[in-house]
């Protein structure tokens, strides 16, 4: 782990021992979501025709602002007008320029299942997931060794979250032995922020045809999901091409066949 993930990981470190000081976790177990139940991610890939799950994403650490002033309740409820399978809100604030509050606001603004997208390396972020109304929490293989993975993953799924597994490379499928709900391949090397999504055919021969996988980042076109999804991909995880749109309704359409 070396260059850009590195530097977000230490970081994040920092953020969450502010975190824990500021709000123990007994301040985050009474938060009125924290008792609902969750809505499956994984069902919802399963039953949908498109199996997107649409991100909202303000910067990334490569390109700098994508929509600095983006609304998000705008966004996410043209997401849920084009039956998405699901949403992803970005909550890093430093290299993403998210917040926890994004992914309470979303909650409240759709019936969707929600996934915490941030580098989630502490059970305290799971707990503050859970609270803030997410249903689903992503775990990188690349940010952690594969006990932690098997530790977060047991640890998330008694509190009835789900976990999208995220892997690049093909040393990071050990962590598959943590039997996450999704595998997600990452089109991206987190070092170097390169994207190519030869990635997701080259990892796809290589996980086992049970399970629920889908491709990220780098998915620019209708023709990309379509070869993606003939090699075995059930589902999609698209922000930016639909983040840098005024008003992303068109391609939202394009993508996932329903009118917005």
């Amino acid at each position: 782990m070396h260059n850009i993930l590195k530097a977000i990981i230490e970081k994040k470190q920092e953020e969450i021992e502010l975190h824990k000081s500021m709000f123990p976790i007994a301040h985050l177990l009474d938060p009125v979501f924290f008792n609902r139940v969750s809505i499956s991610m994984k069902d919802s890939i399963i039953s949908s025709d498109h199996g997107i799950i649409a991100e909202f994403k303000r910067k990334s650490p490569s390109k700098g602002w994508i929509q600095k002033g983006a609304q998000l309740t705008h966004v996410v409820d043209l997401y849920t007008q084009a039956n998405v399978a699901g949403i992803s809100i970005l909550t890093d604030q430093p290299f993403f320029g998210g917040h926890l509050n994004d992914l309470k606001e979303a909650r409240v603004s759709t019936t969707k299942p929600l996934l915490r997208k941030d580098f989630i390396i502490d059970e305290y972020q799971i707990l503050q997931a859970k609270a803030f109304g997410a249903d689903c929490v992503l775990l990188i293989a690349a940010a952690l060794p594969t006990k932690r993975v098997i530790e977060l993953t047991h640890f998330a799924h008694e509190y009835g979250l789900e976990v999208l597994l995220e892997i690049h490379e093909e040393s990071e499928l050990d962590s598959l032995v943590a039997q996450p709900d999704i595998i997600g391949v990452n089109n991206r090397n987190l070092s170097t922020f390169e994207t190519s999504i030869d990635r997701s055919f080259e990892l796809i021969e290589l996980i086992p045809k049970d399970q629920i996988v889908i491709s990220e980042s780098g998915i620019g076109s209708v023709d990309d999901m379509q070869k993606l999804r003939q090699v075995g991909f059930n589902g999609f995880l698209i922000g930016e091409s639909f983040m840098r749109e005024e008003d992303p309704d068109l391609k939202l359409s394009a993508f996932t066949g329903q009118n917005c």
